[in-house]
């Protein structure tokens, strides 16, 4: 095989120019082999967040400094440095056929349609492999896999590198929180009302979108990236930080693994901007534009699913409802949901205590509790979507069921709240938390929340 090495790079160029976009990619400083190297067109990179960056700041200059930092591109992918893509077998299971999985793994995958599938048994019996054995059980059972003409190897390639780009020291986004927004999409998908207009390209797209939708997640959000003057908010413009880059990881590891490599080039510009389009909708700040949009399509009646735009955009809500779903589960579920998000919100506010910051809205441990958090972020993002959802699906059994657990976790936080703030929560915990809920909901929640 030829030695011919070609140097990391980050920057995707899109055929139009209007779509020109630079790519935050996954890779750290590293020179790959030919056969698995990146399109020559990408260029530039980016430094990976560093919270030691707060620690002193004397240091900045120097981990700043081409020698220190030359070339290092994600929050994760520099403390793995690409092994896979050198050759090197990850020490995880190849979870390919249904032999090699466990016995009790293998019949949870058979109830994996089931609202009840408990994503963190599953997990603990997959070894931590929760995200890359369901995709590839999915990817197997859609049909995707000979549809696509996919290779097997190349495809549990690309998914153990979106695996190993979430973040396990995250309480909540990490790669079992992914795994867990893909089984909602996967049952999402197949509501009656839906499922038969899908075809096997948009059954793919959720997936992936779902499976990738919070990769390379840092832990805090997007205000904090913004008053740290972090890279990304400057790439980004300080608009949708976090879901650009979940969104330009995601083509850039796509475009690494080249699982993807043999289908025609129009068809895989066209898979990475609908993928950005899905990925993009999960900005909570984006709530209330989706929202009415979908009011209005059920209130005029003009979904045509026959159409793919129609079918975009409710794949668009699919993936918006999956990732918000947790408070929506049964309660034991939903409970350690809600504690690991409101966990991710506290070490915020701690580090931004510690290094003089303002404390972001409902990252401070002392004063935000987390029932009065779950019962505003309840009240005032989960519950408006998910009744328009159960609208589109005709109140389907799927509906029902979720709309039911949360009116039960709903009434379950409340007996939890504080007694002094009883009185005053109404209909969704204090009036400052629930404001903040809808007014400052990256903030606060930082997308996919509260179980």
């Amino acid at each position: 095989m030829s030695c011919l090495m070609v140097e990391r790079c980050g920057e995707i160029l899109f055929e139009n120019p209007d779509q020109n976009v630079k790519c935050v990619c996954m890779l750290g400083d590293v020179r790959l082999r030919g056969q698995t190297g990146v399109p020559a067109e990408r260029r530039g990179s980016y430094p990976f967040i560093d919270f030691r960056l707060l620690n002193n700041t004397t240091h900045s200059g120097e981990i700043g400094t081409k020698k220190k930092v030359k070339r290092l591109l994600s929050f994760q992918r520099y403390f793995h440095a690409s092994r896979l893509l050198r050759g090197i077998i990850p020490q995880a299971p190849l979870h390919l056929l249904d032999e090699d999985y466990l016995g009790q793994a293998r019949h949870m995958l058979s109830k994996v349609g089931m609202w009840d599938f408990d994503i963190f048994l599953f997990d603990r019996l997959t070894n931590g492999n929760s995200l890359v054995t369901l995709l590839c059980h999915l990817f197997n059972t859609h049909g995707l896999i000979h549809h696509f003409k996919l290779d097997m190897v190349t495809l549990h390639r690309f998914l153990v590198m979106v695996q190993e780009d979430y973040h396990s020291q995250n309480p909540y986004h990490n790669a079992v929180h992914a795994a867990d927004v893909t089984q909602a999409m996967n049952c999402y998908l197949k509501e009656p009302k839906l499922a038969s207009f899908l075809t096997p390209l948009d059954i793919m797209l959720g997936l992936l979108a779902a499976a990738a939708h919070d990769v390379d997640h840092p832990g805090v959000n997007q205000p904090f990236l913004i008053k740290t003057n972090h890279h990304l908010a400057n790439l980004y413009q300080n608009m949708s930080v976090l879901e650009n880059h979940h969104w330009r990881s995601t083509i850039g590891m796509l475009r690494e693994s080249r699982l993807l490599a043999h289908l025609p080039k129009e068809m895989t510009q066209d898979i990475e901007q609908q993928l950005g389009s899905l990925i993009l909708a999960t900005d909570i700040n984006r709530q209330n534009e989706f929202l009415t949009r979908l009011k209005a399509h059920l209130h005029n009646e003009d979904l045509r699913l026959e159409d793919v735009h129609d079918r975009h955009f409710m794949l668009q809500i699919a993936l918006k409802c999956a990732d918000i779903c947790n408070p929506c589960r049964i309660w034991e579920m939903s409970k350690q949901w809600s504690e690991r998000v409101c966990e991710e919100f506290y070490r915020q506010g701690d580090l931004e205590q510690k290094f003089e910051l303002e404390i972001s809205p409902l990252c401070n441990q002392q004063k935000d509790s987390i029932p009065s958090i779950q019962i505003g972020f309840m009240t005032y993002i989960v519950e408006p979507l998910f009744r328009e959802w159960a609208r589109f699906t005709g109140n389907s059994t799927l509906s029902e069921n979720m709309l039911s657990h949360l009116s039960h976790n709903k009434a379950q936080w409340k007996s939890l709240l504080p007694t002094q703030h009883r009185s005053s929560s109404g209909g969704g915990g204090s009036p400052d938390h629930a404001g903040q809920g809808t007014e400052n909901e990256e903030q606060t929640v930082t997308k996919g929340n509260a179980p």
